[in-house]
């Protein structure tokens, strides 16, 4: 039955609410039991009834004597609820409905009964109780007396009428509106809940076309909007993979074409001259090289990303690799005509896989140069900064265009719309596993760029710790 969230959440709500309800009402029993009205509350109802009964029958009370007396006392008492007492002038117990109570010392006051006005005042029992009475003169010899006890649980039952039901009655009323309110705010916090759970298994059941409006307290507006973040990268998830397999499909079916091609023309006899042979064996040898190197990559792309390739462990010279790394591209740049430079002002020492970060820059490297015209600059610059290294890799080319620049770093994904001009085609996989392995080392890879001017790519690593170095020293003392 609350195996529900709104269930569970109204029946806490009205539980709390008893629980307040409860100590509001306890609290305030407790102030009144120590608060004065309650004893003007006893005061007001014993004047009442002294009132009444002197007016009405104070003649026939004052002229019983003995026996008499007490009974028509204790008649009075068990009428009125009240303590029935006549004294003469000086005080003396004539009558007492509730004589086993007593009166300490025999004498309540030391009163002369003369005149109408009321007279009020304490006195304490034998039993050490401490009663309120309120008095007035019954001529000129006598004084009755109207008495309770001080304001106690049982006294408060006396006032029930005038008391209780009404605080009853306002709890009632309370409780009823709690439980509104509670139902109301129950389903406030639940509602969109509700929604997301119904959103989530039409997701699970394929449909991800969902969107949740944020609504409730700010925690689920913010499940809300973490929702629909997931479910939008969902959909770009989805949409990678399905854009991945035309890719590849793709990729693949270009080579594979050339070499059904070529190789149906050495069969039909097309290609029947030593050089028509030489120049089909040649394409059909460069596509399948093509294809061993796109699924090369594919492979360990997805190695990478699966968390199966190990990265050794060692101290690299990052100036020492870049050098190296700029060096093997300088004839290229020589024959395409642009100038590539190399400034390093410092060197950095790094923990991580040297081939792979070889492999990173040279990937860099090879872009700038293929997208950058004759005449042009390829400028590589690292510098270290705040126990990081960034190593940035500039180009002159035509740039990248800013709708474009956030997706250089997906699978397949290349600028050929948008740079007619470069030389050579790739399978757009270089630059999605260079992200891998930077990210692979603990650093970031970026791209910024300015149409017309040039792109900047740049990679920063962190540089080894000392900790790093004593890791590395107990391999080696270990080997």
């Amino acid at each position: 039955m609350f195996s529900s969230l709104r269930a569970r959440l109204l029946l806490s709500y009205l539980v709390a609410t008893g629980l307040v309800l409860g100590l509001v009402g306890a609290s305030l029993t407790f102030f009144l039991l120590r608060n004065p009205v309650g004893e003007r509350l006893i005061y007001s109802r014993l004047q009442e009834l002294t009132v009444r009964v002197v007016e009405f029958g104070g003649r026939e009370f004052a002229a019983l004597e003995g026996p008499a007396l007490q009974r028509a006392a204790e008649r009075l008492d068990q009428r009125l609820r009240a303590r029935v007492l006549l004294l003469d002038a000086q005080g003396r117990v004539l009558a007492d409905s509730r004589p086993l109570s007593g009166v300490k010392g025999g004498q309540i006051a030391d009163l002369s009964p003369t005149g109408e006005a009321a007279l009020r005042g304490q006195f304490s029992d034998l039993n050490g109780r401490r009663w309120l009475w309120v008095g007035r003169p019954l001529g000129a010899e006598r004084l009755l007396l109207f008495a309770s006890p001080r304001p106690g649980l049982r006294t408060l039952v006396d006032f029930a009428d005038d008391l209780l039901f009404p605080l009853l009655q306002a709890g009632v009323l309370g409780f009823l509106l709690s439980l509104l309110l509670a139902w109301l705010i129950s389903r406030w916090v639940s509602a969109p809940l509700q929604r997301m759970a119904q959103a989530a298994q039409a997701v699970a059941q394929g449909d991800y076309q969902q969107n949740i409006e944020p609504e409730g307290p700010a925690e689920v507006r913010q499940l809300a909007a973490t929702f629909n973040e997931m479910v939008r990268r969902v959909r770009a998830s989805r949409q990678s993979q399905r854009d991945f397999v035309a890719n590849v499909s793709h990729e693949l079916k270009t080579p594979l074409t050339s070499i059904q091609g070529f190789a149906q023309a050495i069969l039909d006899g097309a290609a029947d001259d030593p050089q028509s042979q030489r120049q089909a064996a040649e394409v059909i040898y460069q596509e399948s090289d093509r294809l061993r190197r796109l699924v090369e990559d594919l492979l360990d792309l997805a190695r990478i990303e699966a968390g199966q390739v190990s990265f050794r462990r060692q101290e690299v010279d990052l100036k020492a690799l870049l050098e190296a790394c700029v060096a093997r591209q300088r004839l290229r740049a020589q024959e395409a005509g642009i100038e590539l430079q190399f400034e390093m002002p410092q060197p950095a020492r790094l923990i991580g896989d040297g081939d792979r970060l070889a492999q990173v820059f040279t990937n860099l490297i090879d872009n700038a140069l293929k997208y950058t015209e004759r005449g042009g600059m390829v400028r590589v610059r690292g510098a270290v900064q705040a126990g990081w290294v960034a190593v940035h890799v500039d180009d002159t080319g035509q740039g990248i265009p800013p709708e474009e620049l956030s997706r250089v770093f997906e699978r397949f994904y290349q600028l050929d719309k948008s740079r007619k001009r470069a030389k050579g085609r790739g399978a757009g996989l270089g630059l999605a596993i260079a992200r891998q392995i930077v990210e692979a080392h603990g650093g970031r890879i970026s791209a910024q760029s300015v149409p017309g001017k040039g792109s900047r790519f740049t990679v920063q690593l962190p540089l080894a710790l000392p900790q790093d170095e004593t890791l590395i020293q107990r391999k080696t003392d270990g080997h």
